[in-house]
């Protein structure tokens, strides 16, 4: 068992686990916001700086280009504006207040486009030295070219700036701990049904599978997980109770033919001078043979419950039907007519399928008075295999039923010819198992049994 971080991780309970993803979540939306609206904030602040560098130096541009220069130029912000007039030698001409009598300051050329470039300079010798936003306007005077230079200091925007940072570093923290407490709240609100599930789970038990867990109002995941559980909760009922009901029907059917056994063997035991053994032995055998019969049936009944894989390959079913019919004629005076039987080829395992030819024949001929028709063709893509008899028949109201396990219509005449009441039941899984059906229709007189196969094409 691993013990690395990813395995300490895995081992935390669901809320928790959904609480910190959350919680992870939330923190990089915010730190992602916070930075988003820093950045926007700057760049909006030093594009009003520009475009306040900009309209001054058109003001101051317009003066020069109109002869009223002077060595001095009259500024409004209190020293936070540096202006410088620069001749085409590279001479200062005129400045502002605070830059009188410094040389020139200011070393990119002018920009000669209609909006001017703004620049990002640090050697301005102001006040500490900070960071400036410069522009250069061209601007032709009298008989000369001069460049105006005007600088905005951005020392506002980030001491502004920085105040924003400490405000945010503090507020969303905050903000991701009472988010994430409230994440925890309609979390454990949200998984409470889990809970009341958990809780109702843990009180069923095999032996009460009736009972149902509670499914939430809402269509949503817990809803559709609680009916999930409840319907497979009704399949385990349902197999519980068949299983039940097969253990039963099992031991009942299986108590007479040993019930008979130890009768006649006791009494043989116990009178042994007067016991006709010739007479004795083929009755037990007769018993024996019904008894190895039963748990063959019980036996194939168990691996068809276990949905076994098949071994499918082509099969003709019609070599099937004829051998099949060869071995019932071995054993009874009942007249079987195979003429109306045709070559078929269906996918299926060979051995399963002769076991349902040959339980529908013995169920014909247990009921048959004088003849058993078998036929075999092919309809639209589909094998159609009929046995019919002229016995009794199967009423309408008894034609599903028949095909239950330890099912018998005429309980006395079943066990009398043999009968289990599993011939049709082992019919009916297996060619359920095959993706085919079979159904009971009325011969006039007697039965029809009808399996409809999906054919294969030769």
């Amino acid at each position: 068992m691993g013990s690395g971080p990813r395995s300490w991780w895995s081992r935390r309970s669901l809320r928790l686990r959904l609480t910190a993803a959350a919680a992870l979540v939330i923190a990089a939306g915010l730190a992602g916001a916070s930075v988003l609206l820093v950045t926007w904030l700057h760049a909006s602040l030093i594009s009003g700086l520009d475009q306040t560098a900009v309209q001054r130096a058109q003001i101051v541009a317009s003066e020069v280009s109109s002869g009223e220069l002077t060595p001095e130029l009259p500024v409004t912000d209190h020293g936070d504006v540096a202006v410088q007039v620069v001749d085409s030698a590279g001479h200062v001409r005129a400045s502002s207040a605070n830059l009188r009598g410094r040389p020139r300051v200011f070393a990119f050329p002018a920009s000669r486009s209609a909006a001017p470039r703004p620049h990002t300079v640090h050697d301005i010798p102001l006040g500490e030295s900070g960071t400036w936003r410069a522009v250069g306007v061209p601007v032709s005077a009298p008989h000369e070219h001069m460049t105006v230079y005007v600088a905005l200091p951005t020392e506002s925007v980030d001491h502004g700036l920085a105040q924003l940072g400490v405000g945010l570093a503090s507020a969303v923290p905050v903000v991701v701990a009472l988010l994430t407490a409230v994440v925890w709240l309609l979390t454990g609100r949200a998984l409470r049904p889990v809970d009341v599930m958990r809780a109702q789970t843990a009180e069923i038990t095999a032996s009460d599978l009736s009972r149902r867990l509670y499914v939430p109002p809402a269509d949503d995941a817990l809803g559709r997980l609680a009916r999930t559980f409840n319907d497979l909760l009704a399949r385990l009922d349902t197999a519980t109770r068949r299983q039940r009901t097969f253990i039963a029907d099992a031991a009942h059917e299986l108590r007479n033919p040993l019930s008979t056994l130890r009768t006649r063997l006791d009494v043989a035991v116990q009178h042994p001078d007067s016991t006709d053994w010739q007479n004795l032995a083929p009755g037990l055998l007769r018993e024996t043979e019904r008894l190895t019969g039963l748990v063959d049936d019980l036996l194939r009944l168990a691996r068809l419950d276990a949905r076994p894989r098949l071994r499918t390959r082509p099969v003709d079913l019609d070599e099937i039907v004829f051998a099949e019919v060869r071995e019932a004629r071995r054993h009874t005076r009942i007249g079987i007519d195979q003429r109306g039987v045709g070559a078929a080829r269906v996918e299926g395992d060979e051995g399963a399928l002769t076991r349902v030819v040959r339980n529908l024949l013995d169920n014909a001929l247990r009921y048959a008075r004088s003849r058993v028709d078998v036929s075999l063709c092919l309809l639209d893509g589909t094998a159609q295999l009929i046995v019919a008899d002229d016995g009794p028949g199967i009423p309408e109201a008894d034609r599903e039923r028949v095909f239950g396990r330890f099912t018998r219509l005429d309980d006395a005449r079943s066990r009398g010819t043999g009968g289990s009441g599993l011939g049709l039941a082992i019919v009916r899984d297996i060619v359920t198992a095959h993706h085919g059906s079979v159904h009971v229709e009325d011969n006039r007189p007697g039965a029809r049994l009808v399996i409809l196969l999906r054919a294969r094409n030769r």
